[in-house]
């Protein structure tokens, strides 16, 4: 296919003219990212709550859950190796472009999830919506022949309107795209690309008449200096909540890879005691996304060991290798932690459960201005200062750790730390000698 040209008179005319030009060609690149990805999300949505309300209503499916493992492990171990890294693929084709994402990474998380959910596992919607939106929107790399700068953008676009869509949250979605790839810095050249794909998407999605889950904090007091102190407090415990679910999942990935070696018996493994634990527990709760149990953090006391069950549930699930995210997930731990921290902490239960609700993501995916964004956008303006300070002494309390294993460290979180600027997670939690090794 030859590359597309434009006549010389227009040519000319954005040559002279390179930011319109810029303008121009991402307005209507992320316009086609944005009508596909929403489609995609939108698609998406409606199929889980199907799933969701089928297992409801059919508890007797949830036996099948190691069957189903089964079968995705099979599916990505005999046909989609070069898909199986998903987010982390993603980051990795942003901090370094290679070869073109594989549209087939979309229909195979969009299977996965479905499967995953559907039979009983507990996982989330965020993982499936970046990847579907990234190798969709990496399709034009080569369709309009991109050069790498571009197709980093492209992907920058992709992750946002995957995000913005899937949650309803445009703002915080473009935020994640600039956010997510590289720790402490963002890229500023991919500010229309990532904003703009994120808008068109999210109003694509509730074209199609999707709906999204709406969130409202009962009680907001005045902020006072008592009642910052209190929310750095939690902060600092979200913070350590994000750490305990990213160490337990990781931990349990590297047990499964190193006790199992045929990768989709990891899964039907991973399955099997998800399964025997609902049976258990005689419970659904913790598996899923849990909505119904987030909703009621903000206005009923719950029993505080929520948060802990469900990072056991998740941390076996997406450690065995199920498909889906783990935002959704984050969101009920850190609800139902916040909810908890209402026994001690002297602030509405409610606000806390919206602080956590965020607050444990922002640490997890060491994004906290997305969280912050996604907070105002999802709960309202006058949560702010909480949310914010919640937000950011989660993301400095969690380390340089994180859900994201292919993250780069662009700015360090403390200056001691500067040796670890350009590293990725993975080689940080790999080697962690070198975090004490820092000059002052």
């Amino acid at each position: 296919m030859s590359a597309f040209r434009l006549p010389k008179s227009l040519a000319y005319f954005f040559w002279r003219k390179p930011i319109i030009f810029f303008t121009v060609k991402w307005l209507f690149l992320s316009a086609l990212i944005g009508i596909l990805a929403g489609s995609a999300s939108a698609l998406f949505l409606v199929s889980l709550d199907w799933a969701t309300r089928y297992r409801e209503s059919h508890i007797w499916i949830i036996s099948l859950l190691p069957f189903a493992g089964f079968v995705i492990g099979c599916m990505y171990h005999y046909f989609g190796k070069e898909v199986e890294a998903g987010n982390n693929l993603l980051l990795e084709n942003i901090n370094r472009p290679a070869k073109i994402i594989s549209l087939k990474m979309a229909p195979f998380v969009l299977i996965g999830t479905m499967a995953t959910h559907l039979f009983g596992g507990s996982a989330g919607r965020e993982g499936t919506a970046l990847q579907m939106g990234g190798s969709i929107a990496d399709q034009f790399t080569r369709i309009f022949r991109l050069r790498p700068r571009d197709r980093r953008l492209i992907l920058i676009a992709g992750i946002a309107a995957g995000f913005g869509s899937v949650f309803g949250t445009p703002l915080a979605g473009g935020v994640f795209g600039l956010e997510v790839f590289l720790i402490g810095r963002i890229r500023y050249d991919a500010l229309i690309p990532a904003f703009a794909s994120a808008i068109f998407a999210d109003l694509v999605t509730k074209a199609w008449q999707v709906g999204h889950t709406h969130y409202h904090i009962p009680l907001i007091p005045d902020v006072s200096v008592l009642n910052v102190l209190y929310a750095v407090f939690a902060g600092c415990i979200f913070g350590a909540g994000s750490v305990l679910f990213g160490t337990l999942t990781h931990f349990v990935t590297s047990l499964f890879k190193n006790k199992v070696s045929f990768p989709p018996l990891r899964p039907m493994i991973g399955g099997a005691i998800v399964a025997l634990a609902v049976l258990c527990l005689g419970t659904t709760r913790y598996i899923g996304l849990g909505i119904p149990v987030i909703l009621e953090s903000f206005t009923t006391q719950l029993p505080p060991y929520d948060f802990l069950l469900k990072i056991i549930f998740t941390a076996v699930t997406l450690g065995a290798a199920f498909k889906g995210g783990e935002v959704t997930p984050l969101f009920f731990i850190g609800a139902t932690l916040g909810n908890a921290l209402s026994y001690f902490i002297p602030l509405p239960m409610g606000l806390l459960a919206a602080m956590g609700f965020v607050a444990v993501f922002a640490g997890a995916a060491n994004t906290p201005l997305a969280c912050i964004l996604m907070a105002i956008e999802l709960f309202g303006s006058e949560c702010g200062v909480y949310v914010a300070i919640a937000c950011i002494m989660a993301y400095f309390f969690s380390g340089h750790r994180g859900i994201y294993g292919s993250q780069l460290i662009g700015q360090p979180k403390h200056l001691i730390y500067s040796q670890l600027e350009g590293k990725k997670l993975t080689d940080v939690r790999s080697n962690p000698r070198q975090k004490s090794d820092g000059k002052h």
